[in-house]
């Protein structure tokens, strides 16, 4: 193996140098009790050289077991709050893949907690903005938890139907809206209360479409027929009268016309 390589490489320089520094001193003439001395430094300083560097590789190994219990933590919590099957890890593994394998697990997990909290927050707001508009109450879900998938998709089907309800309602409105403004010309009516002037406004988009202003709107308009109709049958009585009288007072057929535009 490489690595098996590269040690006995090691020890063959740890060797060659020891030689060189041994030719050294009995060049110098260094006497043997030194000799020993320094030889005694030189694996000193190769000990605390290896110490250090094992005593590294050692806090390496600890960082990323503290890691693993750190993430094997994080995953336990996230997947109970996102309501997954708890995350099971290859045991036939290395420490450095393990630890990778459940950090990058962490990470996809937060980011779906992210996701699913922001979609619920923005689902919330068209929420409060259509039952702000339709009086109607807000969906039932909790703020605090992370929502379920099938939560959101219940709280989507349930804003579409809304927005559904919503349309339906501004379609009656305007509908209702332009019959009204038609009567209350035809029948000359100035709008005298509250409601009827919101109703003419020309803002529609402040027209609350709650269930009592649509039944009310109906109302309105149910009125506003039936004093026409009125109206209609009291002219039909009088021309009826008129022509009643034009026959008993043989009245001629030009005076009639000029008075028929009328």
């Amino acid at each position: 193996a490489p690595s098996e390589v590269m040690a006995a490489e090691v020890v063959s320089c740890l060797n060659r140098a020891m030689a060189e520094l041994r030719d050294i001193w009995e060049e110098i003439g260094i006497p043997d009790e030194l000799r020993l001395e320094r030889t005694g430094a030189v694996r000193n300083h190769i000990k605390s050289l290896l110490d250090m560097m094992v005593a590294e590789e050692e806090s390496l190994k600890q960082r990323l077991l503290k890691s693993i219990a750190l993430c094997r933590k994080e995953l336990d919590t996230l997947c109970k709050e996102l309501q997954l099957d708890p995350f099971e890890a290859e045991e036939e593994t290395t420490i450095l893949q393990m630890e990778k394998n459940l950090r990058t697990r962490v990470e996809v997990l937060l980011k779906q907690k992210k996701d699913r909290k922001q979609e619920l927050k923005t689902l919330k707001e068209q929420d409060r903005d259509l039952c702000g508009i339709l009086c109607e109450t807000p969906f039932c879900i909790d703020s605090s938890a992370v929502p379920s998938l099938e939560d959101l998709d219940r709280y989507r089907r349930h804003l579409a139907s809304l927005m559904a309800e919503k349309e339906q309602r501004r379609k009656e409105f305007v509908s209702s809206k332009r019959q009204i403004i038609l009567l209350m010309e035809e029948l000359d009516h100035t709008p005298d209360t509250s409601f009827e002037q919101d109703v003419v406004c020309e803002d529609e988009e402040a027209f609350c479409l709650s269930k009592g202003n649509i039944a009310a709107l109906h109302s309105l308009l149910q009125q506003l027929e039936a004093r026409r109709s009125l109206n209609e049958a009291v002219c039909a009585e009088l021309r009826s009268r008129i022509t009643a009288l034009w026959e008993r007072l043989q009245t001629p057929e030009e005076e009639r016309a000029s008075s028929a535009v009328h």
